[in-house]
């Protein structure tokens, strides 16, 4: 059992940045998924980041590559994604997932646990 929590959310004008948070507690997470998903209202939860913990490799979709970043501090246990130059459209609730599969894919079905979440608003 692994137990997510986000934080870092907020309000921001466009193009301005922030990072989220995502502490994780429970078993350990060695060898697994670490992925950030996002939701804005009427819309699909999209995989935004994905950081195959084993491998060290990251992940990212087109439309956030080069803007947003993820990373790790293993030793407290948490996992953030830095976000720069945000968009209107980046808005939404922005969730973070953690799962055992072997290819760490951008779909809600590879992930077994899931925070709460944490809003984001991009707006002047």
């Amino acid at each position: 059992e692994v137990h997510l929590v986000e934080s870092g959310g907020g309000s921001v004008q466009p193009g301005g940045s922030l990072r989220l948070s995502c502490v994780a507690s429970g078993d350990t997470l060695r060898n697994m998924c670490i992925a950030w998903f996002r939701q804005a209202p009427g819309k699909e939860r999209e995989g935004i980041a994905t950081f195959n913990l084993g491998r060290g490799s990251t992940y990212y979709p087109a439309s956030v590559k080069g803007r947003f970043t993820i990373s790790q501090d293993a030793a407290k246990n948490t996992y953030y994604l830095e976000m720069n130059t945000l968009k209107p459209e980046d808005s939404g609730m922005y969730v973070c997932a953690a799962g055992s599969s072997v290819v760490c894919r951008p779909y809600t079905r590879y992930y077994d646990f899931w925070g709460q979440g944490t809003q984001v608003t991009v707006s002047s």
